[in-house]
């Protein structure tokens, strides 16, 4: 699994991620700080990452597009150090680590996880 920890999240989680034998890279190392959504998508597509983030507009672009990809782990927690919720994700991580590898929007609170396969109809 490849993931791209977008801007609004850590680089604390490349190492969560690497620990467990996945690849990981901050946006922060492959691209430019202010790069728009679109742009971050793009390229996670083109380079088989899947995006994690705590930003909603990424499910948002997904439903909009009824794009095939790349796939979407949005985070929807106040906290969202590793630290605290480290854990939690690699556990969901695992989980549904098939449905990610073909497609599909994860959104993960404090008390569930909700995966949707791709492309999202309205």
């Amino acid at each position: 699994m490849k993931l791209l920890i977008d801007m609004n999240l850590s680089p604390r989680w490349v190492q969560i991620f690497q620990e467990q034998g996945w690849d990981a890279v901050h946006w922060t190392e492959v691209g430019d700080a202010r790069a728009t959504d679109a742009t971050i998508m793009y390229w996670a597509r083109e380079h088989g990452f899947i995006v994690f983030t705590h930003d909603l507009d990424f499910g948002i672009i997904l439903a909009l597009t009824r794009a095939l990809g790349p796939s979407v782990i949005q985070v929807r927690t106040q906290d969202v150090m590793p630290s605290v919720l480290g854990e939690r994700v690699i556990g969901i991580l695992r989980k549904y680590k098939a449905k990610l590898e073909k497609g599909a929007l994860l959104t993960v609170d404090e008390r569930k996880a909700r995966v949707r396969i791709l492309p999202i109809n309205a």
